[in-house]
């Protein structure tokens, strides 16, 4: 804290700053929660501003944390800190989001789930805001574990509708992770006016106008250096170093005098994130220390304050007191904070200063941090667990043991995202001494890495390459390498010809199957086609193909039309994900969702999946997935939303032939057919499997369009041999439509019409009866040509088809007649993501407490969303909800 007088509650040189935190106060009190962020270098005034907002917060309850550099991998360690002050309200919290807080905390046994917790701290902090308003402070938040900083995002993006405000402090170039997605507040340096007012104010005695004006702008606008830097000397001769450096160096300066065993106190309360003095006195009397004139002594210098609870006077000092130790003192400081802290209550802590207090390998040390490692796994603290994993590696002795313990932490740190600390650690192995099942696992690693660098295109041939070494010992576990192989290279569907080149080797090497599998379908598919491939990958959907890649299974069952397993599917996935709490199975599901629904028309389902998934990722830290918002979007015929999409996808690893297919139909409804033939002939080109066959019926509209009759008959019979291959209504249905579009048959269409008449492909049917009616009106068969052409607008509109519907208004126009619009737009253009969402749960039956677990946001907000939603609707109450055409 800098110049920070709690009786004036001013701070130097920080007006707007100050104003910007009194108004998300003054929010708050109002019931319009918010948060804001502050970033900026250390010593920048940060801790200051919080500083003045928890002693001028009136009427406000505070809580507050701090992230710990020594703490940051212990999983909700910042979260339980902040919670701590708030658990009185806990009991109003529901049972099941109670437990999840209590496992988070290690207070009860489990798994921690972390969209539950997630949602538990939300309804804590709005339970503990029920009477009076909550402020929540954190500081240090780059220093935060991973899942309290996802936990504290998640609650902070929620609260608009509470009297809850959410503080946070942060190191620049930004906020760690999702904390930079909320609204953030760049704290500068303060004018050269401002810095020589502060230290005037601050200075004990009179200083030289040329030392003032030195210290201003070594400085550079930063409090913390300016008070610092008088304690190292104003007369120095200019440093080039950083301003926190010149500061630890000036917090060093203050030891430079003490006596021995004051500095080893010093040292031992640095090495400590906890603050605990129940751990640091028992702690430095094991070391000798005489304890009341070496703490009298330690707090003589300002560094560190010691009541109930141990506290530096600024992060850096704690830095500075660290690194300033000799490597000696800081093992025996951590040595014996091992020996303070409790084997049972804390044991991961125990392991962890053990560890550091080692000198060389400790093989007794490295076992307890593997145990470590285990109980960290056992409540999500995947990051933990592979810094535990990692340290014991370097403990080990023995050289087999060290390359399992280095293998394990590598796929921890994979499993945690961190693929570059993975990769480093593979380096470390000699691969000379290792076996062929252990190169081959060094291999499925590698390509795991590769597979989630966006720049790294050897996932795929590292795992044939595995499945090499594996194809004499383990024939079973070669054919999953391999499968590994082409699953990558679906997901992915890189162009130049990756899938090919894959399903070529696999032909040649994979070792034969004990009975036919998923990869025997692929490999017959890639071959013989779909013919012969059909029946196999029928059967391969009924394995449980689901639970183990269903990824996989969702992309056989759209190539073979099977909408019904996809739906089934997508049940599957959402309903195992939420009861085993797991993100990506949830999210999966829910993007398996939109796209069923999109298939199927059911555009309210798709927007309310669309928003839930959204949810999902907000909670668990990771981007909202990408491909099931295309192909939403290029259904809508939203151009700009698509082309943003299709802008973000290209960015990355893009799926070539998903990008190209969205952009077809994206241009195909907008009746821009070159841009969508130029798409489509791309995709037809890629010639990936799967995808390349829900490409055709694009690909053929756009080329008829464009006098490329050609290549729309080249794409027919493709399509053609794919619908009588698979068999179905709805498959025979599409072929019939293209086939009608191409000849200009009357029996084409007719037959296309009566095939789609009941498919669950209600946007294909729309198009059907668009097609034919477009033929009839140019055959100026107006009374026929009208029926159709209703048809395909009503259906257009009801599914949210808004560019194929203005194409099916147009030829009404054309007609003479104008197209039915209803007095108000249907639901999902009158109302948001979420609101839609909100609208369809509650409609079903949910209360408002259901509706917001569901979907991760506050009781308060879901009442907000009600009265949004009937006002833009034009009713009054749930029942009539209930009833309304949209929201069935």
């Amino acid at each position: 804290m800098y110049a920070y007088d709690r009786e004036s509650a001013v701070l130097v040189g920080r007006t707007a700053e100050s104003r910007r935190v009194a108004a998300l106060l003054d929010g708050a009190r109002a019931g319009r929660g918010g948060a804001l962020v502050l970033t900026g270098e250390a010593g920048i005034g940060k801790t200051a501003l919080l500083d003045q907002a928890a002693e001028t917060a009136g009427g406000f309850r505070v809580a507050r944390a701090s992230g710990s550099e020594f703490e940051q991998e212990l999983p909700f360690a910042g979260l339980h800190q902040l919670c701590v002050p708030i658990l009185d309200s806990l009991d109003v919290v529901p049972e099941p989001h109670r437990e999840a807080l209590r496992v988070a905390f290690g207070l009860a046994t489990g798994v921690p789930d972390l969209l539950r917790t997630g949602l538990a701290a939300l309804e804590l902090a709005t339970a503990a805001a029920r009477d009076t308003p909550l402020l929540l402070v954190v500081d240090d938040a780059q220093w935060l574990d991973p899942a309290s900083t996802r936990t504290l995002a998640f609650l902070a993006r929620r609260v608009g509708a509470d009297p809850v405000a959410v503080l946070i402090a942060a190191r620049t170039p930004g906020s760690p992770g999702e904390l930079g997605t909320l609204p953030a507040l760049a704290v500068e340096g303060i004018g050269d006016d401002s810095a020589g007012e502060l230290l005037t104010l601050r200075s004990p005695l009179p200083l030289d106008e040329r030392v003032r004006d030195r210290l201003v702008a070594e400085a550079n606008g930063n409090p913390l250096a300016l008070l610092e830097l008088p304690r190292a000397g104003g007369f120095a001769p200019p440093s080039t170093s950083s301003v926190p450096t010149l500061i630890e160096r000036g917090f060093q300066a203050r030891l430079a005098a003490l006596p021995e065993d004051t500095r080893l106190l010093l040292t031992v309360a640095s090495a400590d994130p906890t603050g605990d003095p129940g751990l640091l006195w028992p702690a430095a009397r094991t070391l000798g220390i005489d304890v009341p004139r070496a703490g009298a002594e330690a707090a003589a210098t300002g560094l560190a304050e010691f009541g109930t609870r141990v506290r530096f006077c600024h992060p850096l000092a704690r830095s500075a007191v660290y690194r300033a130790a000799p490597v000696a003192a800081v093992r025996a400081a951590h040595g014996a904070l091992a020996e303070a802290t409790d084997p049972v209550v804390a044991a991961d802590r125990r392991a962890w200063h053990r560890a550091q207090a080692c000198g060389g390998p400790d093989d007794d040390v490295a076992d307890e941090l593997e145990r470590s490692a285990s109980r960290a796994q056992a409540r999500g603290g995947v990051a933990a667990a592979a810094v535990f994993l990692e340290r014991a590696a370097a403990l080990t002795l023995n050289t087999e043991r060290r390359i399992a313990r280095t293998l394990d932490a590598a796929q921890a740190h994979i499993d945690a995202g961190g693929t570059d600390v993975a990769a480093d650690l593979l380096g470390t192995i000699d691969t000379a001494v290792l076996d062929e099942q252990r190169l081959a696992r060094v291999d499925v690693l590698r390509g795991r890495i590769a597979f989630m660098r966006s720049d790294d295109d050897s996932g795929p041939a590292l795992m044939v390459r595995a499945a090499h070494r594996l194809a004499a010992t383990d024939p079973d576990r070669a054919r999953e390498c391999f499968l590994d192989a082409v699953e990558m290279g679906l997901v992915v569907g890189r162009a130049g010809g990756l899938i090919e080149k894959i399903m070529a080797t696999v032909r040649a090497e994979a070792p034969p199957p004990t009975s036919p599998d998923v990869l025997d379908a692929l490999v017959v598919l890639a071959t013989e086609g779909h013919y012969a491939a059909v029946p196999l990958l029928r059967t391969a959907l009924a394995t449980p193909l689901w639970s183990h890649r269903p990824a996989l299974a969702s992309m056989i069952a759209g190539e073979i039309y099977d909408l019904n397993t996809l739906a089934a599917l997508a049940e599957w996935l959402v309903g195992t994900g939420r009861e085993t709490g797991s993100p990506a199975l949830l999210r999966l599901g829910l993007g398996q969702t939109v796209v069923h629904a999109t298939l199927t028309g059911d555009i309210g389902q798709a927007l309310a999946a669309t928003a839930e998934e959204e949810a999902v990722a907000e909670a668990t830290g990771g981007a909202p997935l990408l491909y099931h918002r295309l192909h939403l979007a290029a259904h809508r015929g939203r151009r700009d939303e698509a082309l943003s999409l299709i802008e973000t996808a290209t960015r990355g690893p893009a799926h070539v032939t998903n990008v190209n297919w969205a952009t077809a139909l994206l241009h195909n409804g907008l009746a821009d057919y070159p841009a969508a033939l130029a798409a489509a002939r791309r995709a037809a080109e890629d010639g990936e499997l799967f995808l390349s066959g829900a490409v055709l019926p694009e690909l053929i509209e756009a080329a008829v369009r464009c006098d490329e009759h050609d290549l729309a008959a080249r794409g027919l019979d493709a399509l053609t041999v794919r619908a009588e291959a698979i068999g179905t209504p709805s498959a025979l249905g599409l072929a019939a439509s293209a086939r009608g579009l191409l000849t200009g048959v009357e029996d084409h269409h007719v037959e296309a019409v009566g095939l789609l008449a009941t498919s669950p492909l209600v946007p294909y049917r729309a198009r059907a009866h668009l097609l034919y009616g477009e033929w009839l009106r140019r055959r100026n068969r107006r009374r026929d040509c009208l029926t159709h052409l209703r048809t395909a607008h009503e259906l257009f509109t009801t599914t949210g088809a808004d560019a194929f519907a203005r194409r099916a208004a147009t030829e009404l126009r054309a007609t003479g007649e104008r197209a039915v619009t209803r007095a108000t737009g249907p639901a999902h253009e009158t109302l948001t993501m979420q609101e839609i969402a909100v609208a369809r749960l509650v409609a079903a039956g949910a209360m408002s407490k259901d509706v917001a677990v569901q979907l991760f946001i506050s009781k308060r907000t879901v009442d907000a969303h009600l009265r949004t939603i009937f006002r833009k609707l034009g009713i009054t109450s749930r029942a009539q909800l209930r009833n309304h055409p949209d929201l069935a």
